[in-house]
């Protein structure tokens, strides 16, 4: 009996699950972002998938979507911008300094707003972020905060710029490889959070990092640091992301690890729901795109723009990669 089954078990042929095809993903993408409940509680947005050199699928979702063109404020998805300006300027080799600003471990952290004029500097200096000080308290320790990057964009010699400045300082060191005509501006003279841009050009951001044309793309998602409270709270002080998942934060960026329900993605998801993500084998990247300021004082998570745009980005991204859209 035993020669038997063993016989039947080299016999029988294995199963193998062919990789969808490329209708099959933008269909089920598709579908899921028409569709899916978490999708229905995010629209309207727009959303696109594609690869290192092109889109390959996207449109918009729910009435008054926006449009791939549509400029909008991305709030913390400036960050991962931010992180990529300072690779370019180090030429790919951050200092110990760089990385523990980058990783929101500077002590940085009682900044809070920008007025629309103010330079990096007084901004940082301003009596409402604390005149710029230090918190011994949180140095050392991640805590998700603008200061951080304000700081070190002091550092950085752009302290005298305003948000024109600013944008034109990141679109030069980032120009080489985006393109002179990339496209992207500051509301605010905030590195952290203060970026407006579109879809269409954060996508060009996006693809660069995978074909590796900036410095950052080769450093997606090294030295990532612990950011829950929950799972190491002598190591993280403040997260944005929901304390029932535990992701962690490299260079300027998130890294979607959580042992339950992470990916390994990298992303850098802004607080007006603007969700863009890298897969985390550099095959594709997508993006939900929208902004909505309800919802961001709720003491719900699931009510954030944020939380909800990854929500569903990620079911995008999952009916993506295995053909099947999600309802």
């Amino acid at each position: 009996m035993r020669h038997t089954t063993l016989a039947l078990l080299i016999a029988a042929p294995l199963i193998a699950h062919a990789d969808p095809t490329p209708v099959q993903r933008a269909a089920a993408a598709r579908l899921t972002a028409e569709k899916s409940a978490v999708c229905v509680a995010a629209q309207p947005f727009y959303w696109e998938i594609g690869n290192a050199t092109q889109p390959l699928a996207g449109g918009k979702a729910g009435d008054n979507a926006p449009e791939r063109s549509t400029e909008m404020a991305i709030a913390s998805a400036s960050k991962w911008v931010y992180g990529a300006f300072v690779a370019e300027r180090r030429q790919g080799q951050l200092t110990s300094e760089d990385i523990k600003f980058l990783h929101f471990q500077s002590g940085y952290t009682y900044f809070h707003v920008c007025r629309p004029n103010q330079s990096v500097a007084a901004c940082q200096e301003g009596l409402i972020n604390g005149r710029g000080r230090q918190n011994p308290a949180t140095e050392g320790r991640f805590d998700y905060n603008g200061g951080h990057m304000q700081k070190h964009a002091v550092l950085m010699g752009l302290g005298s710029l305003g948000p024109d400045g600013l944008a034109a300082a990141v679109r030069q060191a980032l120009a080489p490889a985006l393109g002179a005509d990339w496209r992207f501006d500051y509301s605010q003279s905030q590195p952290a959070g203060g970026g407006k841009t579109s879809a269409a050009q954060y996508s060009r951001f996006l693809r660069a990092l995978m074909a590796d044309k900036l410095q950052l793309g080769r450093l997606l998602g090294t030295q990532a640091v612990c950011t829950n409270p929950q799972t190491c709270p002598t190591q993280a002080v403040k997260t944005p992301i929901p304390e029932t998942e535990s992701w962690h934060y490299s260079l300027g960026h998130w890294v979607e690890d959580d042992p339950q329900v992470g990916d390994g993605s990298f992303s850098s998801p802004g607080a007006f729901g603007f969700y863009p993500w890298v897969s985390a084998d550099k095959r594709f990247y997508g993006m939900v795109a929208r902004e909505q300021r309800h919802g961001l004082m709720s003491g719900d998570p699931s009510d954030k723009p944020a939380v909800a745009s990854v929500s569903c980005g990620r079911e995008i991204r999952a009916a993506w990669m295995d053909g099947q859209p999600r309802r």
